[in-house]
């Protein structure tokens, strides 16, 4: 299975971008009709350019649920960018990384051998599923309090989303130094600092106060 790629797209030309992207879901956010709310957050290479913070369609009565209808969700706006990229002639990475804070998620929609125990939600993980498969996104796993997603979702004060906002406006690093990464495979490589900031975060935001 591949990624289906547009025959009518100009030349490419220049760097190609690395695209990362973040989802989280909140279930039960509105009380008054029980529905959760997806959070979305793209990054180009280090620059966050696209954001979705709206309530899903759906009252979903699980956390896994509402992770899956988010992570759908995601993988239909990973498809679109990485196309309307194209199309601008910028050249795009194999693969886009898509971090998540729901590892049992993670787990069914990345091990093909893994059972769907959640019928109901069997669209979205076949959604999913084959975006992984044709190496349109790879989906990992990244703790909640890493995932600067969860302010697009989730009632955050200013204590709460300043640590996930500040790394998004004085960052550090290169997003070029990620290593190609299958799902679930150890992270290998000789430096321990590149090696802990690629694991919790692919655009290796920096947790140091900002000096100028």
């Amino acid at each position: 299975m591949r990624e289906n790629i547009p025959t009518d797209l100009p030349r490419a030309s220049g760097k190609s971008v690395v695209l990362t992207t973040y989802v989280d879901a909140n279930l039960y956010h509105d009380y008054i009709t029980g529905r959760s709310v997806t959070g979305i957050l793209h990054l180009v290479n280090q620059t966050p350019i696209d954001w979705t913070s709206k309530r899903q369609a759906t009252v979903e009565t699980a956390t896994y649920g509402s992770e899956f209808v988010a992570a759908r969700i995601a993988t239909d706006q990973i498809i679109d960018l990485r196309n309307t990229l194209r199309y601008l002639g910028i050249p795009v990475e194999e693969s886009t990384y898509l971090f998540g804070d729901n590892e049992s998620v993670i787990t069914s929609s990345t091990i093909p051998y893994s059972s769907l125990s959640k019928r109901h939600n069997a669209l979205s993980y076949h959604r999913v599923r084959e975006a992984i498969a044709a190496g349109i996104l790879k989906f990992h796993h990244i703790k909640g309090e890493n995932n600067p997603a969860d302010v697009l979702s989730k009632h955050c004060g200013h204590p709460q989303a300043w640590p996930h906002v500040r790394p998004l406006l004085f960052y550090g690093g290169e997003t070029s130094e990620i290593p190609d990464l299958t799902p679930n495979e150890p992270i290998k490589t000789e430096d321990k600092k590149l090696e802990k900031n690629v694991k919790t975060n692919a655009c290796r935001r920096s947790r140091e106060p900002f000096t100028v």
